[in-house]
């Protein structure tokens, strides 16, 4: 079996480099984010409960 992989070759890519990334360009400008409006909840008051007439 193994001659017969040699004569026709692997289906699979050959494996990829590894390592760090080379990460931002030299010369690159960085900017940054643009800002979003930031968006608060209303707080709501607690409902008062009737008081009972005696």
């Amino acid at each position: 079996m193994g001659g017969i992989f040699a004569v026709i070759g692997t289906p699979t890519c050959a494996p990829k480099p590894r390592g760090k990334s080379p990460g931002w360009k030299p010369g690159k400008k960085r900017h940054r984010k643009n800002p979003c409006p930031i968006v608060k909840k209303t707080v709501s008051l607690p409902l008062k409960e009737p008081s009972a007439a005696v």
